[in-house]
């Protein structure tokens, strides 16, 4: 299996090799060269797999040989060996035809775990062969920096810089990264947006020169393939669970990155009946607007009960578009050159094929709130506010009462209590045992400014630091 950047100018790597790229040199996102297939049957005979038995067949084909399957299965079996239920990911049913999945029984309490947890696992283990060093470099709108962080501390060689907005995310979020006690975590909180911490850590990935000493810098965020590949499991899972391949799935999915739906997109490619993949947005908008008009541009941010979500900048988009153009690198690096200043309007045949799959639902901040107070209120299930956005934007659409319908559940509500108490619910909220004291903790972090000149040296200072090295 070779991977190759959407913007057509890098050379084809390896699985090993595109782990530790991250943003391709090209500024492309890596893709595989070719998707996996399974037959209908070879799908059915999947239901009676654990969730890590699932997970090695459906990543081994991605990584293509170049670890080997024992040492593959040990590493995926001991990711998933450390979420507190049984079934990893199970489902929850709200109505007849109506699923929650819950993604949060991981050590951060959200649906991140699910690749960040296996991600350093698989970085420890590539470093190891190859005889290299690496920073793990990353941006959070919220769950992202905790996950990686809990990911890949068990990589003592390997240090972890996480930048995520200043204030523009839960408390509980926060404090997950920046009461973690150790030496090898660098927690910097950006005067600015998620989009601004997310285009820092890109424009870091394109040129490496700024590093000092022999490094390779390791992406966390979505812009790295294997955290795609982790979450394509989850939708094999829970499809598997009420009725695949027998029945297609609609899936509702709080998206902001377009990561984690974009797995559920090579998920239908592998094979996977699906009957739509909704994109549930917050008043950040963008992936809707771009449904509703075919145009794709930048638009000022609102910070909301979801923070995670308050993107406007959706990376993970371009290797959807790549798809949609017939993979033409060349048009699609056009495409992102001319992104920052005018945006990109769709052709009417790319809008075609775009909406024979996906659909989408704006769910504003007053319906967030409604949502949550609905579920608690009828089904005695408390959501969180990104999940909520996920549910309300599930039953907005409105699909008919053969269709199984599943939302993600995305985090935790426990991180997002602030949300909880907006939407009039007056309950103690269950915090799991492992992060009860959390806000008993001192925190660590710097506050930066927006600024690529000083977050670079703040990297080189942290990295040449002798404790780290």
């Amino acid at each position: 299996m070779k991977y190759i950047s959407t913007r057509g100018k890098s050379p084809a790597l390896d699985f090993n090799e595109i782990l530790l790229a991250g943003l391709a040199p090209d500024g492309g996102l890596y893709v595989p060269e070719e998707i996996p297939k399974f037959s209908e049957a070879e799908i059915k005979d999947m239901s009676s797999l654990s969730y890590s038995e699932l997970a090695f067949l459906l990543i081994k084909p991605f990584v293509g040989g170049v670890i080997d399957d024992s040492e593959l299965r040990t590493m995926i079996f001991e990711a998933y060996s450390v979420y507190t239920h049984k079934d990893v990911a199970p489902l929850v049913q709200l109505s007849e035809n109506h699923w929650v999945l819950e993604l949060f029984h991981g050590p951060t309490l959200a649906f991140k775990d699910f690749a960040l947890q296996l991600l350093g696992i698989l970085v420890e283990h590539v470093l190891a062969k190859k005889g290299r060093r690496a920073l793990v470099l990353g941006a959070t709108s919220g769950d992202t920096g905790s996950a990686a962080i809990s990911g890949c501390s068990r990589v003592s060689s390997v240090p972890i810089f996480i930048l995520y907005p200043h204030e523009r995310i839960s408390e509980f979020q926060r404090r997950q990264m920046t009461t973690m006690r150790s030496e090898n975590v660098h927690i910097g909180a950006v005067e600015g947006s998620f989009d601004d911490c997310q285009n820092l850590v890109k424009s870091c990935f394109r040129d490496q020169n700024f590093i000092r000493g022999q490094c390779n810098l390791v992406a966390v965020n979505s812009i790295n393939w294997a955290r795609i590949v982790a979450q394509i499991v989850y939708y094999f899972y829970a499809a598997l669970k009420i009725g695949a391949p027998g029945k297609s799935i609609a899936f509702s999915v709080p998206t902001g990155n377009f990561g984690d739906i974009f797995a559920g997109y090579i998920a239908s490619k592998m094979g996977l009946p699906m009957e739509r993949l909704i994109i549930a947005t917050n008043e950040n908008d963008v992936l809707h607007r771009v449904m509703q008009s075919g145009e794709y541009k930048k638009t000022f941010l609102k910070k909301t009960h979801s923070p995670s979500m308050d993107i406007s900048v959706s990376s993970n988009f371009e290797r959807l578009l790549f798809d949609l153009y017939n993979r033409d690198g060349e048009l699609i690096d056009g495409m992102m050159d001319r992104f920052d200043d005018q945006g990109i309007n769709l052709s009417s045949s790319v809008m075609n094929h775009l909406r024979s799959l996906f659909s989408s639902q704006r769910v504003d901040e007053k319906e967030t709130l409604e949502q949550i107070s609905d579920s608690w209120r009828n089904n005695g299930y408390l959501l969180d506010p990104h999940s909520a956005v996920g549910v309300r934007a599930a039953l907005k659409s409105n699909f008919s009462s053969n269709v199984p319908v599943i939302s993600l559940a995305t985090a935790h509500p426990a991180k997002f209590t602030e949300a909880i108490v907006a939407a009039g619910i007056d309950c103690e909220v269950h915090v799991p045992e492992h992060v009860s004291n959390i806000f008993e903790l001192d925190e660590k972090y710097e506050i930066l400014q927006n600024d690529l000149n000083e977050i670079q040296l703040q990297i080189n200072q942290f990295f040449l630091n002798k404790d780290i090295v």
